[in-house]
């Protein structure tokens, strides 16, 4: 039983999938569990409601070590205890691979929700929490350069939760967590309210974590016997990182145009009559970030 004193229920669900979302020889038990608490988390709060509750139901190998579960549940309990919920119940079975389903439930606290459909032409578009960092950190995993401090981006991300209930409170007109990548997850939004959505570049430059990074994952390209990686400039690969990495799930909202914003939103485009998303008025040249269903 969940007491619900909004009298409306927010709610999301998510898989982790070993070898799809995380591997056991990268990422700790503990790593999974923070993880597939995060991703659950950041869709609530990009609805402006505060998490309270998560049901987790658990497939795995019946030579998985109990151990192994038991950090799982501590890495969940924690990332939930983060983000202002607990974890109430669920279900195990037995399955050749590691599979989290994990449900999400969180209460409006008597705001209205903020969807996706709300963004009009006029209004800002700005971002609270990083971005390209877990991409970053993935990159470096893939290329054997684990001792860089943005690894553990990728295998824990922070996603600053109570920006979702301030933004509701600041009167966004629509928000989205920072999944499948910056310019997939914005076109979301740009297709929901049939809007345009303008990216500015300077405003979306890699930091220096991003341009060292994005020079050592290509110095392991260059150096690697393998023909099949693509070694691209380091400062289009830190670009990259940001545009469409994605799992950063960082909260990316929209407001009306002056709305006084706290510092950690930062303003990075705006909305405009059209359909799609732009960067500096012009379509970006790559895939926009993470599809479960391409062909490639």
């Amino acid at each position: 039983m969940l007491a619900a004193p909004d009298g409306r229920v927010v709610a999301t669900t998510d898989f982790l999938i070993e070898g799809r979302h995380f591997r056991r020889d990268w990422a700790s038990a503990a790593d999974v569990g923070h993880k597939a608490a995060a991703r659950s988390l950041a869709d609530v709060a990009a609805m402006g409601a505060e998490p309270s509750a998560l049901l987790v139901a658990l497939a795995a190998p019946p030579d998985l070590p109990v151990s192994w579960a038991r950090e799982l549940a501590g890495g969940l309990a924690a990332e939930c205890a983060r983000g202002g919920a607990h974890v109430i119940g669920g279900d195990t079975a037995r399955a050749g691979l590691v599979v989290l389903a994990v449900t999400c439930l969180g209460d409006m606290a008597g705001r209205a929700p903020v969807l996706r459909s709300g963004a009009r032409p006029g209004d800002l578009v700005a971002v609270a929490g990083r971005l390209g960092h877990a991409a970053a950190g993935l990159a470096l995993l893939e290329a054997g350069l684990t001792q860089d401090p943005l690894i553990s981006e990728h295998l824990r991300p922070v996603p600053p939760y109570d920006a979702g209930p301030e933004a509701a409170g600041l009167g966004a007109t629509a928000m989205i967590d920072v999944s499948d990548g910056l310019l997939a997850d914005l076109g979301h939004v740009a297709d929901a309210s049939g809007v345009l959505i303008d990216l500015d570049s300077a405003a979306l430059r890699p930091g220096d974590r991003l341009l060292t990074a994005a020079r050592a994952v290509a110095g392991s390209r260059r150096h690697s016997v393998r023909t099949d990686l693509v070694t691209r400039p380091a400062d289009d690969e830190a670009r990259r990182w940001v545009m469409s990495g994605g799992e950063d799930h960082s909260l990316a909202a929209v407001f009306p145009a002056g709305t006084r914003l706290p510092p950690r939103w930062k303003v990075i485009g705006t909305v405009a009559e059209g359909h799609g998303v732009l960067v500096d008025g012009q379509p970006w040249a790559e895939p926009p970030g993470w599809d479960h269903f391409s062909a490639c």
